[in-house]
């Protein structure tokens, strides 16, 4: 299998303009553009090397055994790829939402380069995915897992010879829509964790020797409902958690829409429109990520007993963080660091030393740059990402000094603004708009929690405006300069509790005297 290529003609991206609405039907019409070429330049003396990715779904930074983030939290596997490999310590996503930040990965291109802004827009004709120049470089590749990108459901994409999906968010447990194998229904028969494994695993043993392969293995886990394998649930019930000290409400600098939030779908006063204790859901989170961690032990075991273990490049990473109850929210999406932080972990000995700490600012849109690399190939210049291997050799190798976020309102979740943040090694500043409201300014490294928003308080207009300038500066040059519209999609989940946490007031800023009226 090959996947269509015939409906992607050349890349879309950096051609600035308005974002518009396409639709399959309505381009069915249109003359292809012309097939871009899937050929890369190689890089001398760089051998191809089997590419494994594993990517969570929701997995936050701090999610893991060895970054201690609770009393509680096993995974061993994760602990041994820090252990044995290198530790991005702070890889981040460039729009913590799955449909988005799966299409950066892919692309290494910013939301509003590739177009998925959200989970509803489509993938544009012309959008070309790392694994197709990876296949014109004579690598076998699989896609096994969750897709969930601009709703295309779960047909076979460019780029893949071998493909197993479902549709959307799929399930945990069997269900009636079943998997997708290579264009032919196949029943789900078991927990999705584990049944994906099998999956891998077979087609893993079946590899040919010699031949560089590459598969991305994309679990469900760790999407709410968190649902556990059944050998996991209740492991982790007497087990205390510490709730975020930001949780509190009314905290100084809170913008108002944060303070809002607190009563809606994604704050802890009504969160689902329902009830629940953070604490028993982040339990629940970590027992469905046990499976998760088993699975990879169980690949890995395989790859040794194959020969392959240390010949192969195993990237971990999340596609977004999560929340659980920093600033008084659930979910991701906004730009604090719970959100739009996550777990990069790689192990390969020829290029990731053992135990090694990378602190440099990296991203999805590192991800296709850098893999490309280690298949020996030079990446597209148009690609936003870079090439993160040279970090892991040398801290002082050139590198940006700043990350661009985007996150752009949806209808159906309008809790949270249009966001634009720029994220440096030291400083955040966060712009919001269509609101009237306040930015945020943090230090981060003196408030890596994020609670004393700078720009609340006087003293701090010049590094505001500078970062401001910046930000819209980084926009303009990558022709981010525009809003994209969506039509009305999905459930709106706008409702508030009549006896949740009452409604914010302005800041003081807006007020002539300094103080409310």
């Amino acid at each position: 299998m090959t996947g269509d290529t015939t409906r992607r003609g050349v890349l879309l991206a950096g051609t600035g303009g308005a974002f518009g609405l396409y639709s399959m039907a309505a381009g069915a019409g249109e003359v292809p553009a012309p097939r871009r070429s899937r050929r890369l330049p190689r890089l001398p003396g760089v051998r191809p090397r089997n590419i494994l990715v594993v990517l969570t779904d929701d997995h936050r930074y701090d999610a893991m055994g060895f970054m201690k983030a609770q009393d509680f939290g096993d995974t061993p596997t994760l602990d041994r790829l820090a252990r044995e490999g290198t530790h991005f310590r702070n890889a981040f996503v460039t729009t913590a939402l799955c449909s988005p930040s799966r299409a950066s990965i892919f692309t290494g291109l910013y939301a509003h380069q590739h177009k998925v802004v959200d989970n509803n827009h489509p993938i544009p004709p012309g959008l070309v995915f790392y694994p197709e120049y990876l296949q014109a470089a004579g690598y076998d590749t699989a896609f096994i897992g969750k897709w969930h990108m601009g709703d295309e459901g779960d047909a076979p994409q460019p780029g893949f010879d071998h493909w197993v999906s479902f549709k959307g968010q799929g399930s945990y447990l069997p269900s009636a829509d079943g998997l997708n194998v290579d264009g032919r229904r196949v029943p789900q028969k078991g927990y999705i964790t584990d049944e994906l494994t099998d999956y891998a695993l077979d087609w893993i043993g079946k590899r040919p020797a010699g031949k560089p392969w590459m598969m991305h293995l994309a679990h469900k886990a760790v999407h709410s409902e968190f649902i556990p394998a059944e050998r996991h649930k209740g492991r982790y019930d007497k087990e205390t958690f510490r709730y975020p000290a930001s949780m509190a409400a009314n905290a100084p600098g809170r913008p108002m829409w944060v303070e809002n939030q607190r009563n809606s779908w994604h704050g802890v006063g009504y969160p689902y429109h329902g009830t629940l204790d953070i604490g028993d859901y982040y339990k629940r989170y970590m027992e469905t990520l046990l499976a998760v961690d088993e699975g990879l032990a169980r690949i890995m075991d395989l790859l040794e007993q194959r020969g392959e273990l240390d010949d192969t490049l195993i990237l971990y990473l999340g596609d977004n963080g999560f929340m659980f109850g920093e600033h008084g929210l659930i979910d991701k999406r906004t730009a604090y660091e719970e959100s739009m932080r996550i777990p990069m972990l790689a192990r390969c000995p020829e290029l990731f030393p053992a135990g090694s700490v990378v602190e440099q600012v990296v991203a999805n849109i590192d991800i296709a740059p850098t893999l490309l690399a280690a298949a020996g190939l030079r990446a597209p210049e148009d690609m936003a990402g870079s090439n993160a291997l040279p970090l892991v050799r040398n801290p002082k190798a050139p590198w940006r000094s700043e990350l661009l976020y985007e996150y752009y309102w949806e209808r159906n979740f309008p809790q949270t603004p249009t966001v634009h943040a720029l994220r440096e090694d030291r400083y955040k500043y966060m712009h919001f708009h269509g609101i009237w409201d306040i930015d945020e300014l943090y230090d981060l490294a003196e408030d890596p929690h994020e609670t004393n928003n700078l720009v609340a308080s006087p003293g701090h207009e010049d590094l505001a405006a500078r970062m401001s300038g910046k930000l819209f500066a980084l926009l303009e040059q990558s022709h981010g300069m525009a809003i994209p519209l969506s039509a009305d999609a999905g459930q709106r989940n706008e409702l508030r509790d009549l006896k949740g946490p009452s409604q914010a007031g302005f800041p003081p800023r807006f007020y002539r005297s300094g103080k409310p009226a």
